[in-house]
């Protein structure tokens, strides 16, 4: 008889049920043109979540299709990186008021 086995995770059984009460999606207005011919046209913007010695970090940017560049980022007042150590959508807020 084995008393101290190792048991796999049981698999999840699919996505959760949707059933139409979440918020709409915008339309695709970019529609995967990333190009822009002038800064400050388009815009696209990320967040992300990083593992680290100490846990979980989250960061959100927004990047300018015409340069490429980072123009907003979200920055935290607990850490000095512009990471948080929750996702909020303060996080976002912050990033998007920055580049605006």
């Amino acid at each position: 008889m084995r008393v101290h086995s190792l048991r796999a995770r049981p698999l999840r059984r699919g996505l959760p049920k949707d059933d139409g009460l979440r918020s709409v999606i915008a339309d695709n207005i970019l529609d995967r043109q990333f190009t822009a011919e002038a800064p400050n046209q388009r815009w696209i913007a990320d967040s992300t979540d990083i593992w680290t010695a100490e846990g979980w970090l989250y960061v959100a940017v927004v990047i300018d299709l015409f340069s490429r560049r980072v123009v907003g980022w979200s920055p935290s007042t607990s850490l000095r990186t512009g990471m948080s150590d929750t996702m909020t959508a303060q996080l976002v807020t912050d990033a998007l008021m920055m580049a605006i």
